[in-house]
Parts: structure tokens; sequence; C-alpha cells
């Protein structure tokens, strides 16, 4: 998969936007589209003390997630991107969609505190390579 270029597309996806919640849906529906193996990627955005569901594409998903619980909860206490081969094994993963074996969360910064998270979830056990992640880190910071 060429990353270079899916980076760049991307980049003129969102380059003319500035509303942020815009920028994910189309960041969100981009990665569905161009990656395989997916069954939800999306945004949790931080809200009133949760993380709160934002722009995605999969399945219904779940609402709002404390700190510290699942993966993405995890994240948001570590602000570390965590990537999971087998959800399974995660103590405390919370299952929106069965589907799902493996997971990444990458935390999305704006002045040093963490306003949101790109989530993606895999059928696949162990679906996300260095590579992957690197590349997800990039659209991330694009945000």
């Amino acid at each position: 998969m060429n990353y270079d270029l899916l980076l760049k597309q991307l980049e003129q996806i969102l380059a003319p936007e500035t509303y942020l919640i815009s920028r994910m849906a189309n960041a969100s529906a981009f990665l569905y589209e161009n990656m395989s193996d997916l069954n939800w990627v999306g945004f949790y955005i931080v809200h009133d003390g949760v993380l709160k569901v934002g722009p995605f594409q999969g399945k219904v998903a779940c609402s709002d997630i404390g700190l510290g619980k699942g993966v993405c909860g995890y994240t948001w206490q570590t602000g570390t991107t965590t990537v999971v081969d087998d959800v399974h094994q995660f103590a405390g993963h919370i299952a929106c969609d069965s589907a799902s074996q493996s997971e990444v969360v990458i935390p999305i910064f704006r002045d040093g505190k963490m306003i949101a998270e790109l989530d993606v979830d895999s059928p696949r056990l162990a679906r996300f390579s260095k590579e992957d992640v690197a590349f997800l880190e990039q659209c991330a910071s694009l945000i």
C-alpha cells in the first residue's frame, strides 16, 4: 500500500476544511475506504469528562467511554498510541462490535492537551503493522 500517496490525498481532502467535525468525518470515510480488513474507523472526542463518540464509519458504537476504560480509555489515560493484536486479551476491553479482533487507538492533541482519539478496529487478529500504525498516526496528526 502506498501510504505516502494516501497521506497526500488525505491532506488535500482536509486542506480546505477548518471545522473539526467535518475533518473527522472525511478522514474516517477516507481511511475506511482505503485500508483493507477494517470494520470500524472513527473518532472519540473528549467532552464533559468522558470520550464521546464522534464521526465514524462502521456499526453503531459505544457513546461514552470513561478514563481508563477499554482500549480508548486506556489511551486517554496514557496519552500514547495503543496497539492491541487481540482485543480479547486486553483487560477491560469494551466490545462494541463482537467482530472486532484487533485495534489501534491514537491520541490527538491540541496545544498539549488531548482533545480526541482516532480509533481503528479490524476483524482480523494482529491486523496493524508498524507501517500501518505510523500511517494512522500521521493521519491523526492532520486532524
